[in-house]
């Protein structure tokens, strides 16, 4: 729901709502407005019917069973936990996980996220969770490189008949900074080596591209001329310059990635550098990088 539609949703309850009660449920410890909410969610249900789980099971975006065959998915993410560097912990994420975790962060409405009556939301977006468990693990590694396959909820409308709820595969790096841009040029390499290597493997028939873009970083541009292009040179899969993208500048910090099949007409993958590590941590020298790929995209274009 979009933030004017939330705000109008919100002035309607409101005013049907007895003088007081906005300030009365505010004052709520956080304990309480727990039992108040679950108390309500247990009278709702006990009222609901057979018949209407069944209508919700056909109409609700978000509880209806995604089209994608789970013996393919579970086929091509078994080969891309195979092509992962050994050094690289996986990681089985709840799903659900602190509310807040993707808003506090980042530039990301809580609107988009399904939040839960228990303190906590469902998993939307796993690179903010995996950071958040990177940053537990920096205090005993000097660098931490994760990964995890997980499907995720999201509550913004898609449009059409677009699923609310899909899989992605995703990679979370962080390390503390040594300056001039090495770090970070260190986790590009990392990260597109592994994409390519992927996209190599799964995917050469349909045209792969890694794509890049800076906003506005004079640093991470010199190492993507002089560190990151040269250990990726070779026309396998190539890494495409993206100038004119706009899009996640804001939310990432220096350098976007994306991934893409058919010729750049099929976007599977998104990533870049953030400052989400640095601001879990308090510390302004910790560099992290993310990227993910949305296994149901590629797997109806992996030749078996």
């Amino acid at each position: 729901m979009a933030g004017d539609e939330l705000a109008g949703a919100e002035r309607r309850v409101w005013a049907t709502m007895p003088t007081g009660t906005r300030t009365a449920l505010a004052g709520l410890s956080g304990a309480d407005l727990r039992t108040l909410l679950l108390t309500v969610a247990r009278d709702r249900a006990a009222s609901v019917r057979p018949s209407e789980l069944l209508r919700r099971w056909r109409e609700d975006r978000f509880v209806r069973p995604a089209r994608a065959d789970p013996r393919a998915l579970a086929r091509l993410e078994a080969w891309l936990w195979q092509l992962l560097p050994a050094d690289v912990a996986g990681v089985e994420l709840s799903p659900v996980v602190p509310v807040g975790t993707c808003s506090a962060v980042a530039p990301v409405s809580q609107n988009r996220v399904v939040t839960t009556m228990r303190a906590s939301e469902v998993l939307s977006d796993p690179t903010n969770a995996l950071a958040i468990e990177a940053a537990v693990r920096r205090r005993r590694q000097s660098e931490v490189h994760l990964a995890t396959a997980q499907r995720v909820l999201r509550a913004q409308d898609f449009g059409g008949d677009a699923s609310a709820h899909f899989r992605l595969f995703t990679l979370v790096s962080t390390a503390r900074d040594t300056g001039s841009g090495d770090t970070q040029a260190r986790l590009l390499v990392r990260h597109l080596t592994y994409w390519r290597t992927v996209l190599a493997e799964l995917a050469p028939t349909v045209t792969p591209q890694l794509h890049v873009t800076t906003f506005d970083d004079r640093i991470i541009q010199e190492r993507l001329a002089d560190t990151v292009r040269p250990a990726l040179a070779g026309d396998a899969v190539p890494l495409v310059d993206e100038p004119e993208r706009t899009r996640g500048r804001g939310y990432y910090t220096g350098c976007a990635l994306r991934i893409t099949v058919l010729g750049g007409g099929l976007e599977i993958g998104d990533g870049g550098l953030t400052d989400w590590t640095a601001r879990l941590r308090g510390d302004a020298k910790e560099r992290c990088l993310v990227s993910c790929l949305a296994t149901e995209r590629l797997v109806d274009h992996v030749v078996h």
